[in-house]
Order: C-alpha cells, then sequence, then structure tokens
C-alpha cells in the first residue's frame, strides 16, 4: 500500500529510537500496533456498511413503484378497472387548464 522496503523501516526504526527513546519506544510500538488495529476495525465496518446500503438499493431498483402508486391503490379499491396514472378522469381539476367562461375549482381571491 504504501511501498515500503525493509531499508525504510530500518531508517524508520532509527529515528524513532533516537526521537522516542530506548524506554518508550516499545510502548509507543503498541499503542501504534493498537491504532492501527482500530483503523482496519473501523474500515471493515465502513466497508461492511457500504456493501449492505448498495445491496438496499439493488432492492430498491428491482420494487415495481408502479404498484405504489395511490391513484391505482385507491382506484383498484373503488372501481372495478383501475385508471391510468395519466388519466383525465384521476387528474385533479386544478392541475388543467381553465376554460374560458369556466369557474376555476378553487377560490382565486383565497390563493
Amino acid at each position: 500500500m504504501f511501498d515500503i522496503g525493509l531499508p525504510e523501516l530500518l531508517v524508520l526504526g532509527v529515528i524513532a529510537l533516537f526521537v522516542i527513546g530506548p524506554e518508550r519506544l516499545p510502548g509507543a510500538a503498541a499503542q501504534a500496533g493498537r491504532l492501527l488495529r482500530e483503523l482496519r476495525v473501523m474500515a471493515s465496518g465502513a466497508r461492511q456498511q457500504l456493501s449492505e446500503h448498495l445491496e438496499l438499493d439493488a432492492d430498491l431498483a428491482k420494487l415495481n413503484l408502479d404498484s405504489l402508486d395511490p391513484r391505482k391503490i385507491v382506484s383498484s379499491a373503488l372501481f372495478d378497472d383501475p385508471v391510468a396514472p395519466g388519466d383525465a378522469a384521476v387528474r385533479p381539476a386544478a392541475s388543467r387548464p381553465v376554460r374560458d367562461g369556466e369557474r376555476p375549482p378553487y377560490d382565486t381571491d383565497a390563493t
């Protein structure tokens, strides 16, 4: 991952020996090992959550969202033949333009 070979590790070890000191070097190495282990656990948890989320998205993509259309649900409950979502009978009156001489389906003063 970092492409660090044996010579680089030896140089880092000598620098750590001079900076940290021989008394505290084993404790610092143990603490670095624990930190690395925690980072690996966090990365694997994030990877697992991401894969679960992607599986959920794939399941949602397979779901037929047309069956959840409220107009279809109500029309199938009230009538024998369900009405298509684009049918004019189901469209609210406010969504179509008002013809000449026709009163709007809402109070224009209130809106």
